[in-house]
């Protein structure tokens, strides 16, 4: 493994580099690197301290980028040695960009390399990892955040001796849900999203309403060379279930309309907001792999696309109130975003795929005995409360903070908070 180090202020920085193989079933085969940044409170670089691993949310972002002591980052630091890992294929951990895949070869050889990057194969990295750093195999502690939580809990399904205590935020999942389900839950709390974001900017309806009869009589060009369609429309509506995405949304909303127009005017500035503002041509992993997470056994063949068909309000665009979606990823994705057209065959692979991995074993799983404790987000818009609850129901030694103080976002809003709870609640102080 290779080791650099640097700081930033009040921080101690470590970046680990370390090969691994694409394909954890076959050791000698290709290898790939991942990376994961150590990050300790300077005046704790010396001591003896256990480490904090955080597994991203996503599926593929890399992990955060200290700058200091703020956020729950800093906040932990002085008692941990927190490693946040770029999930392979993600950061500076061999990145996935699809100009690279769309030369590697067929779109079947395009979906067997991605098929590799799902979260079984990051926890075998971090197994890997920890016996990197810790030769005695010493256990350690685990935070993930939202999709990190579905690793986080594959890994007490597969290794739990690897694990001191297990914190999870917005991301504990159902273990056997079948993928409709799992979007029909989904596209329900998107429906509320959807009226709250109105209750709260009324105007927006009639505005969004003209500016998807625009995109439905003009075909309009997004600065990069992609197709700003309705469904584009439908995907900005994406950070519904964070604190401050009605906001998000209706600030870019708003610029789409100068002062006393009636009628969108789609100049250069909004329409390089609106590219600014997705990120599936940046992060394609999102795209490509966001079904994947919960295909166990079966394809998804499409799951988002044909569920929607059952919530008629998503589609009557001109009707009544202009619905915008969240994660669902649809085949139209793959014509729209420039930068995914090359390996829309590859895509449609993959929600073909039917022999996808189990991720989770539900009688392991109910013999745990690691310390977890699972933030639970009433009202959260991407992971169902009700398949979270049913999943701690099966898992001993699980604790639940169910609130409604927090959207999806809790980590990055108030972490400090949030951390120090679920710490508490592993070791029995509250």
């Amino acid at each position: 493994m290779q080791t650099t180090q640097t700081q930033v202020p009040g921080l101690a920085l470590s970046d680990h580099f370390l090969e691994v193989p694409l394909d954890h079933r076959e050791p000698k085969g290709a290898k790939i690197t991942i990376y994961a940044r150590e990050v300790v409170a300077i005046d704790q670089a010396a001591a003896n301290l256990p480490y904090l691993v955080f597994l991203q949310g996503g599926p593929g972002s890399p992990s955060p980028r200290p700058q200091g002591l703020g956020g729950w980052v800093g906040h932990m630091a002085s008692r941990f040695r927190v490693l946040l890992l770029d999930q392979r294929g993600t950061g500076r951990s061999t990145p996935i960009h699809t100009d690279a895949l769309a030369v590697m070869g067929t779109p079947q050889e395009q979906a067997d390399y991605l098929a590799h990057f799902r979260m079984d194969s990051i926890v075998a990295d971090c197994e890997l990892l920890r016996a990197a750093l810790l030769p005695s195999e010493e256990p350690w502690t685990v935070l993930g955040q939202s999709f990190g939580g579905f690793c986080a809990t594959h890994y007490l399904s597969v290794a739990p001796q690897a694990l001191r205590e297990v914190w999870i935020t917005g991301g504990l999942p159902g273990l056997d849900t079948p993928i409709d389900e799992i979007y029909r839950w989904t596209y329900r709390r998107m429906a509320e999203k959807n009226l709250q974001y109105y209750r709260r900017y009324p105007g927006d309806e009639a505005r969004v309403r003209h500016l998807a009869a625009h995109l439905m009589e003009h075909e309009v060009e997004l600065p990069g060379g992609s197709r700003f369609s309705v469904d584009m429309l439908q995907q900005l509506g994406a950070p519904f279930g964070m604190s401050d995405g009605f906001d998000q949304v209706h600030y870019l909303i708003e610029n789409a309309f100068p002062a006393g127009s009636a009628r969108p005017l789609l100049h250069f500035g909004f329409l390089r907001e609106v590219e600014n503002f997705l990120h599936f041509d940046t992060n394609p992993i999102y795209a490509l792999l966001h079904e994947g997470c919960y295909t166990q056994g079966f394809a998804s063949n499409w799951s988002a696309q044909r569920v929607k068909a059952e919530f008629p309000a998503f589609d009557q665009i001109l009707k009544g109130p202009f619905f915008f979606t969240a994660e669902m990823i649809v085949p139209s994705m793959f014509d729209d975003h420039a930068a995914l057209r090359p390996v829309a065959e590859a895509a449609d692979i993959l929600a073909q795929k039917a022999d996808w991995p189990k991720l989770y074993d539900p009688a392991r799983l109910a013999k745990n005995k690691v310390p977890v404790a699972a933030a639970v987000y009433h009202d959260d818009a991407y992971v169902p409360r009700e398949l979270s609850l049913a999943t701690a129901a099966r898992i001993p030694n699980l604790r639940t903070w169910i609130t409604n103080e927090y959207e999806h976002n809790g980590l990055r809003a108030d972490g400090p908070r949030i951390v120090d709870r679920l710490c508490d609640m592993t070791r029995g102080r509250v």
